[in-house]
């Protein structure tokens, strides 16, 4: 009797057998600096650096918005760049310095967050930390914003406090200038 091939799920089976032999190798951490100190992530590398963040860190004033990097509310600075952290996975944070609204200034509120606070921008305040991200990234690419540049942040805000927001970051833009008003 002539000698019959193997069956597809015979060889695949013969195939798993083989690979649960062969040692797993394990997945070199990540390692990535939030706020100037240094962390490593040994998970998923796909997972977004928000739930890195707000889940193991527990820094939470980066917000989980739309999950699809559409309301900002997850902003952070990539390397002084404003980025949302809802679709950066962890494997993309490797190496850079990511700063959350926590590690923005460490002694003294910074000049947005003041400015924030003069012009009472906040109304719910979810969308503020990210909000407030944005600005830190225009100021430094454009210390004297026009009205085309304020429009070009893109961050929802859910209460519409859109022309505190703008005011807000015009005041921080004087203050980080040194001027008085």
């Amino acid at each position: 009797m002539p000698e019959q091939p193997p069956h597809a799920a015979d060889s695949a089976h013969v195939e798993a057998a083989d690979s649960a032999r062969r040692p797993v190798r394990p997945r070199e951490p990540l390692e990535v600096t939030i706020n100037g100190k240094p962390y490593f992530h040994d998970g998923d590398p796909a997972m977004p650096l928000l739930w890195f963040l707000r889940d193991t860190l527990r820094l939470t004033g980066t917000k989980f918005g739309c999950g699809i990097g559409n309301c900002g509310a997850c902003t952070v600075l990539f390397d002084g760049k404003a980025m949302r952290a809802c679709v950066l996975p962890m494997s993309a944070a490797a190496t850079h310095q990511i700063t959350t609204i926590e590690g923005l200034e460490r002694d003294a509120l910074h000049p947005v967050q003041q400015a924030w606070i003069e012009e009472d921008v906040a109304q719910c305040g979810y969308c503020q930390a990210g909000q407030i991200m944005a600005a830190v990234d225009l100021l430094k690419r454009k210390p004297k914003p026009s009205d085309d540049d304020l429009a070009s942040i893109g961050n929802l805000c859910r209460c519409g406090t859109y022309p505190r927001i703008r005011k807000a970051i015009l005041r921080a833009a004087e203050l980080m200038q040194g001027e008085r008003k």
